[in-house]
Order: C-alpha cells, then structure tokens, then sequence
C-alpha cells in the first residue's frame, strides 16, 4: 500500500471489529496514525494498526456523551499534534415493530447513530480546519428506504444522510469535504446478530448475490479521504453491491 497518508491523523470510531476496525486498518497501510474509538475495548484494533508500523492511540468512547466526544477528539490532537481524516462509524440498532419499540431503544439508536454523528464533527470540525481534512460517515442503504421492524435505525441513518450533505454545503468552502458511505449487507457482528431468513431477500437483491466485507467499505472510506476524491463533496456513497440499484 502506498504512504499516502503519511504524516497524517485518522479518528475512527466503532473500531473495535467490522467496518470501523477495517476503516483503522486502511488508513494505517496508508502510513496515518489511527486514534482507534470505540465503547467495547479497541485495544485489539490499535495493536493490529502498530503492527503496520504506525502509531495508535486507542481510547474508550460513547459517542453520545458530547463531553466524551470532545476529550477524545482533544487527547487525539495532543497526542498526534493534528487530526486530518474522520470516520464517524459507531452505531447500533434495536428490532420492534414502530408502535412496540420501547422509548429508550429509540433515543439510544439515535443517540448513537445520529447523535454521535454530530458530536464527532462538532469537535473535530475546528481542527480539521486548520488541515483541510475529510471526513466520512457511515449511513446506510436503509438512508435511502425504510425497512421493516428497524424504525430508529432508519431514522437515524436518513439523517445522517441529511447531515453529511449539510455539513458538506457548511465546509466546502472553508476546505474541509464530507461525505458518507452507505453499506449494504456487510459481513459484520451486526448482522450475525440478524436470523439468517431475515437477511436472505436482501443479500438476494444485491446484484452480486453476496454479502460484502468490511474491508470492502474501508477501501471506499479511504478513497474519499484520498486526494484522488478532492472534487467529492456531500455524497451518501452505496457500497452495497447493487442493492440500491435493484
């Protein structure tokens, strides 16, 4: 892998496993250093990033406590010196038909999704602008439909969709690019945790007849972040394997 990204900083959070571990990882191989975030340990993550040969800061976040966000975005630049790229990836869901979804899934599923969304560019939007860097969100297929028995979860993720695209109309001009990503069905503790007959139409509906793998999105993530994306702006990117284009 090339070390284009040598020199610079990455904030990465839900990246204990899945796509936000995949996400540190290419970013790494890239040559930034990873502050490696997540509410499970991450410390895994960040010894599979030094063992590409750079550094790793690994920290403990709820990216729904605004205070927290904030500390960890600060102890990120004063232990790196800058920050350059943001994955804001951490998320969670809960299954209920709408009427039968309990108050507290739906605040915590927003709190998460949407929610962590807004902390992480609120407190890493003034440093980003002293770099020009990018950032990238992690949305969904589902930001672009519903789905059943997952109300929060859509929800939130249309919103992050909105966001993402307001928040690149805010910074363009000041140099700071933000987009998202929209993945399909990726092979990840997440959907492990959805019955198999439940996933079936949807792996189905995707073009290529598979799930995807996390690495899949990470290479997506890093593009935007790349130079070679400079004139990407406010784009929800599918990494889906079609499936939108069913």
């Amino acid at each position: 892998m090339s070390g284009e990204f040598d020199g610079k900083v990455a904030w990465v959070t839900g990246a204990a496993g899945g796509i936000g571990r995949a996400s540190a990882l290419a970013f790494a191989a890239r040559g930034a250093s990873v502050v490696v975030c997540d509410l499970a340990d991450p410390g895994e993550t960040a010894a599979q990033v030094e063992a590409l040969g750079v550094n790793a800061l690994p920290i403990r976040l709820d990216v729904a406590d605004g205070a927290a966000v904030r500390d960890a975005v600060e102890d990120g630049v004063r232990t790196f010196g800058r920050l350059d790229f943001a994955h804001n990836n951490a998320g969670t869901f809960a299954v209920a038909p709408l009427a039968d979804l309990a108050e507290a899934d739906w605040a915590r599923v927003v709190a998460v999704n949407l929610g962590g969304v807004f902390l992480g560019m609120k407190y890493q939007i003034p440093h980003l602008l002293e770099t020009g860097g990018a950032i990238v969100n992690t949305a969904s297929i589902w930001s672009e439909q519903g789905a059943p028995l997952q109300g929060a979860y859509v929800a939130s993720k249309h919103g992050v969709a909105g966001l993402t695209r307001t928040a690149a109309i805010d910074y363009g001009e000041r140099g700071i690019r933000v987009n998202a990503v929209a993945p399909g069905p990726i092979r990840t503790a997440m959907t492990a945790a959805v019955p198999d007959e439940a996933m079936a139409p949807v792996i189905g509906r995707t073009t290529l007849s598979r799930y995807g793998e996390a690495p899949e999105v990470a290479e997506a993530v890093a593009w935007l972040c790349s130079p070679a994306a400079r004139y990407v702006n406010g784009v929800v990117l599918p990494v889906d394997g079609g499936y939108l284009a069913a």
